[in-house]
């Protein structure tokens, strides 16, 4: 009896000593011992966590301000807490004044990354909130608005970015330009060739011009669609340019990884962001947008950050030439 309580008494300091390591390496999950955890949190039902369709009629020109919409969309201002998985990272983000690139850029800041965002300079009401939450976290913060479609300045893009950030190990191609049109009748050369221009050419210059300075460990993230494999009848140049993006992402992590660069992807499902509103879906389509998933809405860009992280951080280092999907459960990619 006397050895089964030492062997217990063993046992209990053992397992106090492991929860204390525990809060050492991860105090995220161990808490602060005083009864307040900061992960993890209790389960959020995943239908009711966001809003719900139907949504309010809004329009607004392209390429629209996500500080203008009605609700206005979650990039995880408020929500998104890091961990200092991307400390000294330096990352450019493209498209990183709303939806998905300003979730990441938000996220990344507060993982302990310096970060540099693109976008048009209609967006600079948005670009300017991402500039000053990256600054907040004490990051560094670098703003270069213009034009993807211009391949000189793609190239001036990274130079900027890497001079103002003193180097480049994380690139996400998310810019992308979405119009929906009832019937290919309806696209223009010129619609055609802006569509193409932005989600195609852009990935293409500035990663070519990213490229050497890229090390090993870097990490490369293009923004996909669940239109890449399910393309709706109305995104007929939207959609072909999605599935462009997976394949050279498959491509080009397979002719990068001798050199230890990873290349992944994302594919966000109906994500409530300024391409909805800006011409990228109908008015019908809009009211009840997100209502065909399974979880009955549409996403918001915060429900992604996590994705962007993981796939910029170390430990995922043997992901590469992967697409990770985010669609409220209809199954793509």
């Amino acid at each position: 009896m006397i050895k089964d309580n030492t062997i217990s008494r063993r046992a209990a300091i053992t397992g106090l000593g492991a929860v204390f390591a525990s809060a050492a390496i991860s105090p995220a999950i161990a808490g602060n011992f005083q009864g307040e955890a900061i992960y993890p949190a209790l389960p959020e039902d995943p239908r009711t966590k966001y809003p719900q369709p139907p949504f309010k009629e809004q329009k607004q020109p392209w390429p629209g301000l996500a500080s203008e919409m009605e609700p206005k969309p979650d990039h995880g201002e408020k929500s998104y807490k890091g961990s200092g998985r991307l400390k000294g990272r330096k990352a450019l983000i493209t498209g990183g004044d709303s939806g998905m690139g300003r979730a990441a850029a938000i996220a990344y800041a507060r993982e302990g990354a310096d970060v540099a965002i693109n976008y048009l300079p209609a967006e600079e009401q948005d670009a300017k909130e991402v500039i000053a939450l990256i600054k907040a976290e004490g990051r560094k913060a670098v703003a270069i608005p213009g034009d993807l479609r211009d391949e000189q300045f793609c190239k001036r893009l990274v130079e900027q970015a890497v001079t103002a950030l003193g180097g480049l190990d994380i690139l996400v191609n998310n810019a992308a330009r979405q119009q929906t049109k009832k019937s290919i009748l309806d696209i223009t050369t010129e619609d055609f060739d802006a569509t193409m221009k932005t989600n195609i050419y852009a990935p293409f210059w500035v990663t070519k011009a990213a490229l050497p300075h890229l090390k090993p460990g870097a990490s490369i993230i293009g923004t996909t669609s669940v239109q890449a494999t399910d393309p709706s009848e109305d995104l007929y140049d939207y959609a072909q340019t999605k599935a462009a993006t997976t394949n050279y992402i498959k491509s080009l992590a397979k002719q990068l990884g001798p050199k230890g660069i990873r290349v992944n992807g994302v594919a966000p499902g109906p994500i409530w962001t300024p391409l909805q509103v800006s011409g990228g879906a109908t008015m019908e389509k809009l009211r009840e947008f997100g209502s065909d998933t399974p979880l009955g809405r549409p996403g918001q860009p915060a429900e992604l950050a996590s994705i962007y992280v993981q796939l910029a951080a170390n430990d995922a280092s043997y992901s590469t030439g992967q697409i990770y999907g985010a669609s409220g459960g209809t199954g793509n990619p």
